[in-house]
This record gives structure tokens, sequence and C-alpha cells, in this order.
């Protein structure tokens, strides 16, 4: 995690600071790079779910005189495997003028235009190119819906990128496949992220996603991580609106039903919602089945029933 206590704002441009609605401090907040996460350390208020975009125009400097002088120049976005060149290709100004600052003749402005036009088509004359193009750009769309950090992306980019390599692409379409991706970045990096929510995100069929996924994972031959039902608990916890106390209470009770192997094979957003539901009989906190279940995006009836599978091999009190 990294200490921020500032903020740039993209609409005003101006740098504003970072306040905790709880504890009103802006000394303890932290981001997480992986989850896209802006967190108060000292109260453990999530303050935003989405990290800003740091895709900007990055400076360098190559000499120790421009360093001294401050004469660093902008030298365009950084280079990133979610752009289809790279971020490495060149294009011509549209700028009519020589080097000595005159403007260009009518002959001259003309072949320029030509040129410019027949420099925009060679960077897209493949149809590898073409479809890295429409791949990245809902690569994009997907990161403002979903809230995806820049390590998400970029792992979801070098998926993809591999899968192309393999040829997977051919015969399938590309909005599945990208989503299948993103998915499988999530699950790799330990991101909660469903395959509900991607399904919800990108407008397709969840079973479209889930067979792109599974063919992703044997053509690659990736080993993906089992999800970690402790990162559910604070998705959860936040989305139904409930207090730290219950949040403490039910990563007590995970712990010991990860220690006692009863999180194995159970769906992790299932087990968080109702670990959370008996935190919050514990702690008196007003909530039903039907409210959890819906936070985490299952059945109430999943509820129930990992609810009487724990109360016994947990042996809980009523």
């Amino acid at each position: 995690m990294t200490i921020i206590k500032q903020q740039q704002d993209p609409v005003n441009n101006t740098i504003r600071t970072i306040v905790c609605s709880i504890c009103k401090t802006s000394g303890n907040i932290v981001t997480d790079v992986e989850t896209g996460e802006v967190i108060c350390s000292n109260c453990g208020m999530v303050i935003s779910d989405k990290i800003q975009d740091i895709n900007h125009s990055e400076r360098r400097i190559f000499s120790s005189e421009e360093a001294s002088n401050k004469g660093s120049r902008r030298t365009g976005s950084p280079t990133s495997l979610a752009k289809h060149d790279m971020g490495l290709s060149t294009i011509i100004g549209r700028i009519n003028k020589d080097a000595a600052g005159n403007k260009l003749d009518v002959i001259t402005s003309s072949n320029m235009s030509r040129l410019r036009t027949w420099d925009i088509r060679t960077q897209y004359h493949t149809s590898t190119k073409k479809n890295l193009v429409v791949a990245f750009n809902e690569l994009d769309m997907l990161k403002d819906k979903l809230g995806l950090s820049d390590a998400i992306v970029e792992n979801t980019a070098y998926i993809y990128r591999k899968s192309q390599a393999r040829g997977l692409t051919k015969g399938r379409t590309t909005n599945a496949l990208l989503a299948a991706s993103v998915y499988l970045a999530c699950r790799e990096m330990g991101i909660p992220r469903t395959l509900k929510d991607i399904t919800v995100a990108s407008n397709l069929k969840q079973k479209d996603i889930a067979r792109n996924y599974r063919m992703i994972i044997s053509a690659l031959e990736m080993k993906i991580p089992n999800a970690d039902p402790m990162k559910c608990i604070a998705k959860v916890a936040n989305k139904a609106n409930l207090t730290e106390n219950t949040k403490r209470q039910a990563i007590s009770i995970m712990k010991e039903a990860i220690e006692k192997q009863i999180s194995a094979g159970k769906n992790p957003m299932g087990l968080a919602a109702t670990v959370l539901y008996i935190s919050c009989l514990k702690t008196g906190e007003d909530t039903t089945q039907f409210q959890m279940a819906h936070a985490a995006g299952v059945t109430d009836v999943t509820v129930r029933n990992l609810l009487r599978e724990l109360k016994n091999k947990l042996k809980l009190k009523d």
C-alpha cells in the first residue's frame, strides 16, 4: 500500500486533500494499487473503491542539466500493454508549419494531409492490430465500470495478448474473450470481482465468459489460486453498510471456518454473506438473510444452507 494525502481533481485540474468522513483526518489515508481502494488506516473506512487513473503524461529527465534547471518536458503517456501499439508509435502532427514556424504552402500542406491519412491507415493495416484496438477500447470501458486498478488492466492486457498469440481469438467474440481475461486477472491477483460482476458490466452471457475462461486456462496452462473469502467480507459488508464491529466479528468467525477447512469448495461470496449474517446476529445489527444475499449476489437459499452447516460445524448458538 502507498500513503497518499492529496489527489488531483480531473475536472477542475486542482489538488484536493483527502479527508476521512468518520475520523476527520487526512494523514492516515492509504491506497491499495491492486484492489484500487482508498482506505483510512485509522478507522478502516473505505473512502473510494476507484483510484485515479495514472495513465497521464509523464515527465522524463535525461541529463543533470535538465534536472538542475527543472527543464523536464512532457513526453506523452507512458508505455502500456493495454494499448494496441504499447504507446510506442508516433503520428504526424496536424500543425501546418515548418521547423522555423513558417506556414506551409498549399501543395506541401496537401501532401502532408495525405501522408497523415496513410500514416493512420498503416497503424491498423493488420487484423491483429484491429483486434487489439477493439479489445482495449472495451477494456477501458470495463475499467471504469468495475473500478479496476492499473495493475489489473496491465495483467488483463498481458493475458489477452498471450491468448491472441496462441490463436485463441479465431472464431470467438472479442468481448467475451476480453471479459474472461479480466476475470482471470482478478482471480490471479486475488481481487474480489465475481463472474456475475463482470457479466453485468460487459453485458454478455455468463456461460460465454465462463467457457472462454476455462479455455484460456487450459491453453495457457495457468494455475489460478482459490478465491480468498476473507477479502469478500469487506466487499459484502461495505455494500450492505455494516459497522466495523460486525466486520471484525465476521473476520474472527471466518478464520475459524478456514482453520477447520469448512470453506473448502464453498462459494466465497456466499460464505462471506453467511458469516456476516451470523456476526449481525451477535452484534445485534438489524439485517435479514435476503439483504445479505442481495449484497453478495447470491440467493437467500445459499445463505440459509450455509448458515445451517456453519452452526453445526462451528457449534454456534442461536
